[in-house]
């Protein structure tokens, strides 16, 4: 009689080999879809930080007067079209009794300070484009307030 493997041995093996390889493709699985979560959240970020710059030089190039009045909202996509920004402009700090308060109406918070004239309290919110075939099963909203100087 020959030394070997039976085939019942040899079963065991394969069985044995085959479980270790399904559980490491599912770590494999979870582990890359972590990563591409984790990169599409800091992606979202970065473009929430951009849009609040965008939205202060949007303030900063706006034409205040009686027909405009102030810029209220601001909508801003992506270049790659991955993220859209709504940026709600929810209060205008200006001195009370200057000219560019009578033209922002309820939005003007009147102060009596040189140090927060013409900041802003801006509320702004990042969504994933659900259109864009690359946010497939993603759905990341950002939202922060922010009070900043143009």
């Amino acid at each position: 009689m020959r030394k070997g493997f039976g085939l019942l041995q040899v079963l065991l093996v394969i069985i044995l080999v085959s479980t270790i390889l399904i559980i490491a493709m599912k770590y494999a699985l979870v582990s890359a879809k972590q990563t591409s979560d984790i990169y599409s959240k800091q992606s979202a970020e970065l473009f929430l930080n951009s849009a609040v710059e965008m939205t202060l030089l949007a303030i900063s190039g706006y034409k205040r007067d009686a027909i405009n009045g102030c810029l209220r909202e601001v909508n801003i996509t992506s270049p790659d079209k991955r993220f859209i920004a709504d940026v709600n402009i929810t209060k205008y700090y200006l001195l009370s009794g200057s000219a560019d308060c009578g033209y922002c109406g309820a939005l003007c918070e009147p102060i009596k300070t040189d140090d927060s004239q013409g900041m802003v309290m801006l509320e702004v919110v990042v969504k994933t484009n659900p259109n864009n075939p690359k946010n497939r099963g993603k759905n990341i909203v950002l939202t922060r307030r922010t009070l900043q100087r143009p």
